[in-house]
């Protein structure tokens, strides 16, 4: 009984994570990577054909596998993704004119993103 539990907890888990990164996709502020990564292992404990449909997405498909296997990232698509974080916080900061502790609140965010990015492992 547990483990059956188990298992709809984490596919329920998967399941949400994966809409998440969907969402992740289109709007600025919500992560997607971080969000399939979880749905990938959700999937891996729990439903090995949600994993295998996840895996083959395409555009993330790739990366995913790649983290699966290696739990790096490839070097060259550092510069994409600081260039994305960028681009998506310093739209969001504009929009937030006028309202500075938001504002900082969203540069010390993408800092610390930024950071935990760069210290990523690479292959």
């Amino acid at each position: 009984m547990r483990t059956i539990l188990l298992k709809y907890t984490l596919l329920s888990i998967g399941l949400i994570s994966t809409i998440l990164g969907a969402l992740g996709v289109i709007l600025p502020l919500l992560p997607a990577t971080p969000f399939f990564i979880l749905a990938l292992f959700c999937f891996s404990k729990s439903s090995p054909k949600f994993q295998q449909w996840l895996l083959n997405l395409p555009g993330i498909g790739n990366d995913l596998r790649n983290w699966q296997t290696h739990k790096k990232i490839h070097k060259e698509r550092k510069p994409a993704i600081y260039l994305s974080v960028v681009i998506s916080f310093l739209i969001s900061i504009t929009l937030l004119i006028g309202k500075p502790y938001l504002q900082l609140m969203l540069i010390t965010m993408m800092c610390i993103l930024l950071l935990f990015i760069r210290r990523l492992p690479e292959y």
